[in-house]
């Protein structure tokens, strides 16, 4: 049941519509043209439409049409200088060193402007070494323009159709993703696990939840149909959305010392109903999720307030049985309680046919979104040694001039070498790791579809049965092109050589051939992103670690401005609460990155990764008393309490001041005010005074970590100079 429905997801996800954008644009080109008898003619217009079409990642409608607009035009121009500069190989090695650092840094503004400029060297690899007269060159300047107007035609006409289907999708993929985050969490209640390993899992699953949801903020936040018509779908997933960042906010509150947790409640059966229920929630979030992306309505599946009735009633009598009063407990049922409230709500949303409800970052949304400006300044900015996205561009040039300049040289075949530039355009990237990871990735991928590709061009003769084939391949490969990028490489290969057995080429041999350009591509992109302006992580550090304990200062700080007596709005909390999970999740993936690196560069690893486990661990603990201090006021909390959040404050800027990068971006608070005591003696106070305790604790060892980890990275870049 499991499977057929992970499968029926991905047949109405955003990746399998994407598959099948990109497969009408560029296939219907051929097909039509192949009856008129201009099969070449088909293919080359099909080309406009797959360049354009990978150009247009998701996002909100009047980015993508900007995007895959300024594609075409960038693309035409590039066709057009690439064409000029044929006539000379010197020519043309300098139009690669500059066309390669120019797109490479369009970077600096958004990932769509980096794909956008990676289309455009793609194109410009097409065109090099091709020899036309003017009339041809015009002629393909034409195609490529219908095929990229062709894709925009049919790709916003299913817009226009469908409007909130992709951020039906990317919410999908959210919810889905939070619940395998509530799934991991639950296993900390599971006396069995390994609690580090399970951090670590935790860990990698938050960067994911972090990309989707900014993902749904730009799909479905610029989207003014989505916010300012109230009866409209688009209401309807804003508030689904809304409604889950607070869950999964929630969610990230139930942390407590878990060693300790399963040392008293391991015999009890407690944690055992703590993980079921847990689970539970999970499986309805799933349903949620499955049900949004086929766009049917979710109808709960669980009795979750039966089972935590059942669980409060095992506490009570537990409790009574050993005379005890087990408050973490009561904590976590009170957190899963607010969890399934806000799981009931969505349940509700979806039943309603009119949503009206009103929320105040609801009609504040466009405060959420990062406004990517894209300018000269931007750019400008970025030229430095000390940024990566420069660096990535000095290797791209210097790489794909220098190795068409030596490949002209040695006279290495024309089809040889666009296979090798175009390898290393595709495995080159900004970091060592990443590079190294899409290395393996598309030459595993190139021999096996380069074998699956030789099999069919040997047992299938049959034209219109290849042709079958091709588009069955074509489509798997670009609806995997963004989750799986070896499977995606495995159908690629294949296609590509039935695509060229049309033509009449000895397509076994170009298999052959495919495989040693590609090996020979990896080995120069591996090679250079090693000696040529490397970027290692290890240097790379300091500037996320620094933000992360920014965000969690600014964060935690307003649980003094709350006790002083100042109203923080909700816009000011859910931004400050953002701004702390997007510097995690940053945090998190430098570190997945530090862990690819060659081992002589990973000196710092362990610190690296317990500051990493020491900020999840602060950021749980600073949720769950924002949220008692947001729902309760100062009625549980103390001046001990206050001077408690001061110290932790105190701590963590000291390591932040251990970071300073010279930006004037952070400011301490000064002082404190005394508040009234109200019931310090209350359950509710004295387990708040505790969580108090230990996160004082973890801030002061977050600055040791914090440090240590200056001290060893300054060791190494001294041992580097």
């Amino acid at each position: 049941m499991k499977k057929s429905r992970e499968i029926n997801s991905f047949f109405y996800s955003q990746y399998f519509d994407e598959g099948l954008r990109i497969t009408l644009g560029s296939i219907i080109p051929v097909i039509v043209c192949a009856f008129l008898g201009e099969f070449m003619t088909g293919t080359l217009i099909s080309l406009g439409a797959l360049i354009v079409g990978i150009s247009d990642t998701p996002g909100a409608p009047a980015h993508r049409r900007t995007g895959t607009l300024v594609c075409v035009i960038l693309g035409t121009l590039t066709i057009l200088i690439t064409a000029i500069a044929n006539n000379s190989m010197i020519a043309m090695t300098g139009v690669i060193a500059i066309l390669g650092f120019l797109y490479s840094m369009f970077a600096v503004f958004n990932t769509r402007a980096a794909t956008i400029g990676m289309m455009c060297l793609l194109i410009m690899l097409i065109n090099v070494d091709h020899m036309y007269s003017f009339r041809e060159e015009l002629t393909l300047l034409a195609y490529f323009i219908i095929g990229g107007i062709w894709y925009m035609v049919i790709s916003f006409s299913i817009t226009y159709v469908r409007p909130y289907r992709l951020a039906q999708q990317v919410l999908s993929d959210t919810i889905h993703n939070v619940a395998d985050y509530i799934r991991i969490k639950a296993n900390f209640y599971d006396v069995n696990q390994d609690i580090d390993a399970n951090y670590g899992k935790l860990i990698d699953k938050h960067i994911e939840v972090n990309t989707h949801q900014e993902e749904v903020r730009d799909v479905l936040f610029q989207s003014k149909r989505s916010i300012k018509d109230t009866t409209s779908r688009g209401r309807f997933l804003t508030l689904v959305f809304a409604d889950i960042v607070d869950l999964f906010e929630q969610s990230m509150t139930t942390h407590y010392d878990y060693a300790t947790i399963h040392e008293k409640y391991g015999d009890s059966g407690l944690l055992r109903r703590v993980n079921n229920i847990l689970h539970k929630i999970s499986s309805e979030l799933d349903n949620i999720s499955y049900k949004l992306q086929i766009n049917r309505t979710p109808l709960m599946r669980n009795d979750l307030n039966k089972d935590i009735e059942e669980l409060r009633n095992a506490l009570e009598q537990y409790d009574k049985k050993n005379n005890v009063n087990s408050i973490p407990i009561k904590k976590i049922i009170v957190n899963i309680r607010t969890i399934v409230r806000h799981i009931h709500q969505i349940y509700n949303y979806s039943q309603l046919k009119k949503v009206d409800i009103e929320r105040e970052e609801i009609a504040n949304t466009r405060k959420f979104i990062k406004e990517d400006i894209i300018n000269l300044q931007s750019f400008r900015d970025n030229l430095s040694l000390s940024s990566n996205i420069f660096r990535h561009a000095l290797r791209m040039s210097i790489v794909l001039s220098a190795t068409y300049l030596v490949l002209h040289l040695i006279n290495f075949s024309e089809f040889g070498i666009y296979w090798v530039l175009l390898t290393i355009l595709v495995i080159l990237k900004p970091g060592f790791g990443l590079t190294q990871e899409r290395n393996l990735q598309r030459l595993i991928g190139t021999v096996i579809g380069g074998i699956i590709g030789a099999l069919i061009l040997i047992l299938i003769p049959d034209q219109t049965i290849r042709f079958a084939i091709l588009v069955i391949f074509f489509f798997i490969a670009y609806s995997l092109f963004r989750i799986n990028y070896i499977m995606s490489v495995i159908f690629m290969t294949p296609y590509v050589l039935i695509m060229l057995s049309f033509t009449g080429a000895n397509t076994l041999e170009i298999a052959k051939e495919r495989i040693f350009d590609t090996f020979i591509g990896g080995v120069i992109a591996f090679l250079s992103s090693y000696i040529i302006f490397p970027n290692w992580e290890s240097f790379q550090i300091k500037k996320n670690m620094r933000s992360l304990l920014v965000a969690n200062y600014q964060y935690l700080a307003q649980a003094i401005s709350i006790l002083s007596g100042q109203r923080i709005g909700i816009i000011e909390y859910k931004l400050a609460r953002k701004e702390v999970y997007i510097a995690s999740a940053n945090m998190g993936s430098t570190f997945q990155r530090l862990l690819t690196e060659p081992k002589w560069r990973q000196r710092i690893t362990k610190e690296v990764n317990r500051f990493v486990i020491l900020n999840h661990i602060f950021s749980s603990y600073s949720a769950t008393l924002m949220t008692q201090l947001n729902e309760s006021a100062n009625q549980y909390f103390t001046n001990e309490d206050v001077r408690l959040f001061y110290k932790a404050l105190q701590n963590l800027e000291k390591a932040i001041y251990a970071l300073d990068d010279g930006s004037n971006d952070f400011t301490p608070i000064k002082s404190i005010k005394d508040i009234q005591d109200s019931n310090p003696d209350s359950d509710d106070a004295i387990i708040i005074t505790e969580q108090l305790q230990f996160l004082v604790k973890i801030s002061a060892d977050l600055q040791k970590v914090t440090i240590e980890l200056v001290r060893k990275n300054e060791e190494e870049e001294e041992r580097e100079g």
